[in-house]
């Protein structure tokens, strides 16, 4: 009896400890150590009047389903892995999105993006493809090149980058498109772990965005932003395939599967919280557009409160159910959502708004 008790213990902790560094390396994929902030300053966005847009086709930021290929599109993202250069200084590409686009070495960025084409077109080829065969999930195991993965998104966003400090706005929200089209197809994958990386990928897109918004002659993106799908990366098809595979498992008895469950049920609580933090920044963005808007309607000024704006619907926090928080103050406002429920400061969103003529 004490035999069993021991090899109880002794499976369930090992399968514990596995669990917890698969997820230990997700949240290392999903907090990338580029332009981090402290959790109490906010992001200062520098804004213009803008006009209504005409249409969302325009300025699309996931690509139209129809005319999809019957390719599978996973083969051309591990051709696309096989095509990062080797020497690829992926600390420098980082050190890149946190770099004020007016000091962004232009020239040196051209120069490793051009090394990085090849990859760049497999995936633009792999985002035209409907069907995704991504591997099945295997408990205890991480899927393959998730490093990889993070890193092409950080590179289509360091192009993205480069192509709003070109004043090439409409490149720019082209590759933005494909940044989110390939963070959704990563984040179908069966494996929770695989899509935390799609929405890491994401975000960094959305980091883009603010700096697309702030530009003078930029378009107003409220309306791309609306058709974007809620959530943007779903976190509970591989949850609910994990959760399933872990119930039905016949690998481990009774107990070690109620301690897994158990262990899995808190960790995908965490989980959903940055999912749901992901939808938070794009509504907030949007949120931020439909000021502009405002502005451009009543001679460059910012609302009072947000109940002002009729031009469009100004979207609520998706994760409170409420509107947004909003003060002005003359040209300046800030806008910003708490940190939700058992969630840390860095969930908050909190934008100091500027509003220039």
């Amino acid at each position: 009896m004490a035999a069993f008790e021991y090899n109880v213990a002794t499976i369930t902790g090992r399968l514990l400890k596995a669990t917890f560094v698969c997820l230990v390396i997700v949240f290392l994929c999903v907090v990338p150590a580029i332009a981090r902030r402290s959790p109490s300053e906010p992001v200062e966005l520098t804004l213009y009047p803008a006009k209504a847009p005409e249409s969302a086709e325009k300025h699309r930021l996931l690509p139209k389903t129809y005319g999809q290929t019957d390719a599978d599109a996973v083969p051309l993202y591990e051709k696309a892995v096989q095509s990062l250069p080797k020497n690829l200084d992926m600390n420098q590409v980082r050190q890149w999105l946190g770099t004020p686009l007016d000091k962004l070495p232009r020239q040196q960025v051209k120069s490793t993006l051009e090394k990085l084409e090849p990859a760049l077109q497999l995936i633009e080829q792999a985002i035209k493809c409907k069907p995704r065969s991504w591997p099945q999930f295997v408990q205890g195991t991480l899927p393959p090149n998730l490093t990889e993965y993070r890193e092409l998104g950080f590179v289509l966003a360091a192009k993205a980058r480069l192509q709003i400090a070109e004043r090439n706005y409409e490149q720019a929200i082209g590759t933005i498109q494909i940044g989110f089209a390939m963070a959704k197809h990563v984040g179908e994958s069966p494996t929770v772990t695989q899509g935390m990386t799609g929405v890491a990928i994401a975000a960094s897109m959305c980091r883009q965005l603010e700096q697309l918004i702030q530009a003078q002659d930029a378009p107003n993106i409220y309306l791309p932003l609306q058709e974007l799908p809620r959530p943007l990366v779903d976190l509970n098809i591989p949850i609910t395939v994990e959760m399933s595979n872990a119930k039905s498992s016949r690998q481990y008895n009774v107990i070690v599967r109620r301690a897994l469950i158990r262990h899995l049920e808190s960790s995908y609580t965490r989980i959903r919280l940055l999912m749901n933090r992901l939808d938070r920044h794009v509504a907030a963005l949007q949120c931020v557009e439909a000021l502009r808007l405002y502005a451009g309607a009543h001679d460059g000024k910012f609302p009072d409160k947000l109940s002002d704006v009729t031009e469009v619907v100004v979207p609520e926090d998706p994760v409170s159910k409420k509107p947004f928080v909003y003060r002005r103050t003359g040209s300046k406002a800030v806008l910003e959502a708490p940190a939700p429920n058992g969630a840390t400061a860095k969930d908050a969103i909190k934008y100091r708004l500027i509003l220039k003529e």
